[in-house]
């Protein structure tokens, strides 16, 4: 079982930065891959980045095209952390942002089914 517990959302004007933090109580080395997620109100939730653990997945990592550029998903073994570093903000990123993780490796990263384990969010809200 892991449990993952995000931060560093917050409010920023357009153009501005934010750095996304998950801790995981468990080793994330157990897992395959950990993603990001987000959703906005009356949208579904879509993925924004994944990165497949060095240990197992090997460290690929994988964008949305709207974040292509612009964020970085990375990740510290050593302290059981995920990041997400988002430059270049824009209106349109606003949305709750969620951690996830998955267990094994799924052909679709962006799929929400595909992950086993979730944090419970962080508000990001980029004003124009």
């Amino acid at each position: 079982q892991v449990q993952l517990v995000e931060s560093g959302g917050g409010s920023v004007q357009a153009g501005g930065s934010l750095r996304l933090s998950c801790a995981a109580s468990g080793y994330i080395q157990n897992n395959y891959r950990m993603g990001w997620f987000r959703q906005a109100p009356g949208k579904e939730r879509e993925g924004v980045a994944a990165i497949n653990i060095i240990n197992i997945g090997g460290g690929a990592t994988y964008y949305a095209d709207s974040v292509k550029g612009r964020f970085t998903i990375s990740q510290d073994n050593a302290k059981n952390t995920l990041y997400l570093e988002m430059n270049s903000l824009k209106p349109e990123d606003t949305a709750m942002y969620y951690c996830a993780a998955a267990r094994w490796g799924g052909s679709r990263w962006d799929l929400a089914y595909n992950y086993h384990y979730w944090g419970q969010g962080t508000q990001v809200t980029v004003s124009s």
